[in-house]
């Protein structure tokens, strides 16, 4: 039967990145598209790279294309040479493709292997929490309907806000609209963020980044007992911002450190290349 396999896309951002080695991780590739030039997310572009083209005057806005059908046939075809239990994590159905893609892959091995699709209803350091989870329970289990239990308890405990400086990119992601983007621009609203059930949503408004640092404070503090959280931003450097951030969030939670990461090019697409988040994985209750 061998052991549960676990399979991702490339919007999943580790702290970490050999874990993708030490647990044998399958990362199928998003392709980020600007106009007619394509580029695999983590093998042709890097966070680096990505933010250098999107500041690049002249550029062509960022697209998110998920990994097709067929590449998640192929990864699946490969895997299930070694194993006959799958399970698969993808970013949220409200940002790509991504999950209905690996369905409809997995429906095309029904009845030759057992393949489980889940929508991680997130992605980026809130996916990576997830597979994380996935890897290390697969691990101690050869069950697959096990593994999928703690996966799916674990999808409801992670959380995320963000905000971002422009509104442009939340435009042409039909998350405002026309007017609500021009005028934003005139008020200098910075708009904050959350994904809920898988989709990018607005939650409020702010006007200073100062605000903007209060509210995400706010969110964290709603949390009693935080497994993990890491702070996501534009550049890998601490920036007076999150210096900020971490320091609040320091006399919050006793002294806790909480890292900072540079967010990839999948959510870069719905970002922007000036947001700021933060994304918690809640710890699970014991009673």
């Amino acid at each position: 039967m061998g052991k549960v396999r676990i399979v991702t896309d490339s919007s999943v951002q580790f702290l970490n990145p050999s874990l993708i080695r030490q647990f044998d991780i399958t990362v199928v590739p998003v392709t980020i598209r600007f106009g007619q030039e394509r580029f695999r997310e983590g093998i042709d572009l890097d966070s680096d790279a990505f933010f250098r083209r999107v500041l690049t005057e002249g550029m062509p806005p960022p697209v998110l294309e998920a990994p097709s059908v067929a590449a998640y046939s192929e990864a699946f075809s490969q895997l299930l040479q070694e194993t006959d239990h799958l399970l698969v994590l993808t970013m949220a159905h409200g940002l790509s493709d991504s999950y209905r893609n690996a369905l409809q892959a997995a429906e095309a091995m029904r009845g030759r292997s057992e393949v489980v699709v889940i929508d991680s209803l997130t992605t980026s350091v809130g996916l990576a929490f997830l597979v994380e989870t996935a890897a290390r329970a697969a691990e101690t289990t050869s069950s697959l309907e096990s593994v999928v239990r703690i996966v799916r308890g674990a999808v409801t405990r992670v959380y995320s806000v963000f905000y971002v400086e422009t509104l442009d990119y939340l435009f042409r992601g039909r998350l405002i609209g026309e007017a609500q983007a021009i005028l934003g621009k005139i008020l200098g609203i910075k708009p904050f963020l959350t994904i809920e059930d898988g989709v990018l949503l607005t939650m409020e408004k702010v006007r200073t980044r100062l605000q903007a640092v209060d509210r995400l404070i706010e969110f964290v503090t709603e949390f009693s007992d935080i497994r993990e959280l890491v702070i996501v931003q534009n550049t890998p450097h601490f920036t007076e911002q999150t210096r900020l951030i971490q320091d609040r969030l320091a006399l919050e939670f006793g002294g806790r450190d909480f890292p900072i990461m540079m967010y990839g090019p999948s959510l870069g697409t719905h970002l922007g290349p000036d947001g700021v988040g933060i994304m918690v994985y809640e710890a699970e209750d014991d009673l």
